[in-house]
């Protein structure tokens, strides 16, 4: 452990004097995220860019996402989101961005002859009475209308072949299908369902690679519905062999920093320390992010400013996330506001013109954020307006101990009365034994006068 943090301290050591060591981005960047996701993911995610650039007011930014994600929607049989894509264009970037309507004739009509064919033949399937081929055709369907975007269609013909699953592996894939599509759909109660589904399939614990695409899956569920401890710990049990085999969903680079948010803002010292610091799997995953290394680092040496500095540019960067940028805000609060109670804990008073050159703001606004968390119960401590100091408010040892002693009492009591009316139950039978169904008889004269 030593070992471990002296390479941490040497490491955080090597960032001060600069703002981002690492050359931070303040904005999304198209080709990193064509290099790092497929499929769904990748469209999903320019898409999202673009829209998020469009709110920013940023137009280069917009258009360079628009004109990759058109010139991916056409690489595959999604044509509702080429003409989605194309019309977010608004004919800005010339005649050959414009909508190709020819090609969504060409490939409406190829896929309106490809599912009548798929439905043909699991209609042929079904009346053969093979459960297997019944399988392969509802996940041909499935597969099918994923392909073109309708994910509602995807999600009924992949539940439908949960009947005829006969090995573990068909579970595990069926749940793997059903998985994918919700999280599309933001049905993030299915996503931990049938995660939880997955999880408890024999053999499965074996399968690293299954287990981390479900873990992955179970952390963007919780982290969606804000359980954002829930979600650390999910993250950090991926494995950095993730690599990309989750590349249409998550790319480990975003498991490295959703892990590392989520546990920064809702563990504490020791389990940070744990699960986090001492994991070598995850420590593999955030040499992938060096900007959010350095932040977890510089938190965990008490690097305040640094640590919040970077943090801040983060957020910009971040806000282009689609998984990230609801929760960002608010986890950004909630890693600040830790690090301002970690800093109180060891003193009995704290100049607050010190903290404040710790944190790297003014003394007034740190003032009034350790007033807020005096008010909601995270310091136990006063504040002295005039003097600018914080004290703590120490808990008095006689007290604690007197109330201790009386719980014991009370609980050392209440246990001895319960045996003691057992065992008087148990002198007059008046207790139900389980090769019995019927109650004891009545309580008897001698008892009711005792």
């Amino acid at each position: 452990k030593k070992g471990v943090d002296k390479m941490m301290e040497v490491e955080v050591e090597a960032t001060n004097g600069s703002s981002y060591p690492h050359g931070l981005l303040e904005s999304a960047d198209v080709e990193t995220i064509v290099a790092q996701y497929t499929g769904h993911a990748l469209l999903q995610r320019l898409v999202f860019v673009a829209k998020k650039a469009a709110e920013k007011k940023d137009e280069t930014l917009e258009l360079e996402a628009l004109k990759v994600a058109c010139d991916e929607s056409k690489k595959g049989e999604h044509t509702s989101l080429h003409k989605e894509v194309t019309e977010l264009m608004r004919g800005r970037c010339g005649p050959e961005y414009d909508c190709d309507a020819a090609w969504v004739d060409q490939v409406d009509r190829r896929t309106a002859q490809k599912q009548d064919k798929l439905e043909s033949e699991l209609n042929g399937y079904k009346a053969n009475l093979i459960k297997e081929s019944i399988r392969m055709g509802h996940t041909f369907l499935g597969e099918f209308f994923y392909e073109k975007g309708d994910l509602n269609a995807a999600l009924k013909c992949y539940i439908r072949t949960r009947d005829y699953c006969t090995t573990s592996k068909h579970v595990v894939t069926m749940c793997l299908n059903v998985i994918k599509v919700s999280l599309e759909l933001e049905n993030y109660l299915h996503v931990l369902n049938y995660v939880q589904k997955g999880e408890q399939n024999p053999g499965v614990q074996q399968d690293a690679k299954t287990m981390d695409k479900l873990k992955c899956a179970a952390g963007l569920a919780n982290l969606a519905n804000g359980k954002y401890k829930i979600a650390a710990r999910n993250f950090l049990e991926v494995s950095a062999e993730l690599d990309n085999n989750y590349s249409d969903v998550i790319a480990p680079q975003d498991v490295a920093t959703y892990g590392a948010f989520c546990a920064l803002a809702s563990f504490d010292r020791s389990e940070l320390k744990q699960k986090l610091i001492d994991s070598v799997s995850f420590r593999n995953l955030l040499e992938l992010v060096p900007e959010v290394r350095e932040v977890v680092y510089d938190f965990y040496a008490s690097r305040y400013a640094s640590c919040l500095k970077m943090l801040t540019g983060l957020k910009k960067y971040l806000e282009y996330d689609i998984y990230l940028h609801k929760h960002i805000e608010e986890l950004g609060n909630q890693i600040r506001e830790k690090a301002i109670v970690q800093y109180t804990i060891p003193f009995t008073s704290v100049v607050l013109q010190n903290m404040a050159t710790a944190f790297n703001v003014d003394v007034d606004s740190l003032e009034k954020e350790i007033a807020d968390l005096i008010a909601n119960g995270q310091i136990h401590a006063k504040v002295d307006s005039h003097n600018k100091i914080l004290y703590s408010r120490g808990t008095d040892q006689r007290d604690t101990t007197f109330e201790r002693v009386k719980k014991t009492g009370s609980d050392y009591q209440r246990d001895s009365e319960h045996v003691l009316l057992r065992a008087r139950l148990l002198e007059y039978q008046l207790v139900q034994t389980s090769g019995s169904s019927k109650a004891a008889a009545a309580m008897s004269p001698e008892l009711d006068e005792k």
